[in-house]
C-alpha cells in the first residue's frame, strides 16, 4: 500500500497563488535603433485599461448622431457648393482632402498581434475627406502637423480652418459609419504610431468611433506640441469613461459657439 500524501500547511498553499500573481514574464522588443532588449512587466493590465470599458452598445448615441449628421448635410449643402467652388477658383487641385486615418478598433481584447493587417494602427483605418485647405503637397512627401502661420495655408484654407469648416465633408464619413459627430479626432496613422509608443493610454482612443468634434475639441486648440495632445488624450478617455447620448448632445451644442468664435481655430 502506498504511503498517505504528507499535508501541506495552509501558508505553503497559499504561497502559489502570491507567486503566481506576482510572476513577470520577459518581454522582448526591436527599437528603432535594430538592437534588441528584454523588459519585465506584470502579467495585469494596465490600471487604465480597466478603468474604461471595452465596448459600450452606442444603442441611441449612434442614432443622434447619424440624424444630427443628416440634417446638418442637407442644411449645410449649399454652403459646402460655395466652398468648394472658391477652393477650385483660387488654388489649384481638388476641393475634397482624402486622406486616412485610423478609425474604431473593434477586435476584443487578447494577446498582442497584427492578425491580417500588415501594420497594426490600432483601429482600422479610412479615408477621411475634409475641405482643402492648403497646397497640395510634392510627391513622397511625409505625414505631418499643421502649425500656426503654416505657409501651405491657401487664403481661403485659412478662413475655414478659422472656423472649423474644413470639416464639413466628414459628415459624410458619419453616414458611412465611419466616424461619429462626436469622439476623439482621428490622426494620420504614420504619426498615430508614434503618439501611441509616446503618450500612455492614447491607443484606448480607438475603442470608440472617432468625430468630427468631441470634448478635447470644445475644450482645447489645435495641437501644437506633444504636451497639448497629452492634454487632449486626457480629455478623450474621460469622454469614453462618461458616454452618454446627453453627453454627446451637450458637446454638439458646445461646438456651435467654437466654431462661430473662432476659438481654437488657425
Amino acid at each position: 500500500m502506498s504511503p498517505r500524501p504528507t499535508p501541506v500547511p495552509a501558508p505553503q498553499r497559499d504561497a502559489a497563488p502570491r507567486a503566481a500573481r506576482t510572476l513577470r514574464t520577459p518581454l522582448r522588443f526591436a527599437p528603432r535603433s535594430g538592437s534588441t532588449a528584454t523588459l519585465t512587466r506584470p502579467l495585469a493590465r494596465p490600471r487604465v485599461a480597466q478603468r474604461l470599458p471595452y465596448f459600450v452598445p452606442e444603442g441611441a448615441r449612434r442614432w443622434l448622431n447619424v440624424a444630427v449628421a443628416l440634417v446638418a448635410l442637407v442644411a449645410m449643402l449649399p454652403l459646402m457648393l460655395l466652398i468648394a467652388a472658391l477652393i477650385r477658383l483660387t488654388s489649384r487641385g481638388p476641393a475634397i482632402y482624402r486622406q486616412r486615418r485610423v478609425g474604431l478598433d473593434r477586435r476584443a481584447p487578447g494577446p498582442t498581434g497584427r492578425g491580417r493587417r500588415l501594420v497594426d494602427y490600432g483601429g482600422q483605418p479610412f479615408t477621411m475627406h475634409k475641405f482643402r485647405t492648403m497646397v497640395l503637397a510634392r510627391a513622397g512627401t511625409g505625414q505631418v502637423w499643421a502649425r500656426p502661420d503654416d505657409p501651405r495655408v491657401t487664403a481661403v484654407g485659412r478662413v475655414l480652418r478659422k472656423f472649423r469648416l474644413d470639416e464639413l465633408p466628414q459628415l459624410w464619413n458619419v453616414l458611412r459609419g465611419q466616424m461619429n459627430l462626436v469622439g476623439p479626432r482621428p490622426e494620420q496613422p504614420d504619426i498615430a504610431l508614434q503618439l501611441r509608443d509616446q503618450i500612455d493610454g492614447y491607443a484606448l482612443r480607438s475603442r470608440v468611433r472617432p468625430g468630427i468634434t468631441g470634448w478635447a475639441q470644445v475644450n482645447l486648440p489645435y495641437d501644437r506640441c506633444l504636451d497639448d495632445v497629452r492634454r487632449k488624450v486626457a480629455l478623450d478617455l474621460e469622454y469614453i469613461r462618461r458616454q452618454s447620448t446627453l453627453q454627446d448632445l451637450q458637446i454638439m451644442l458646445r461646438t456651435v459657439p467654437v466654431m462661430l468664435g473662432r476659438r481654437g481655430g488657425w
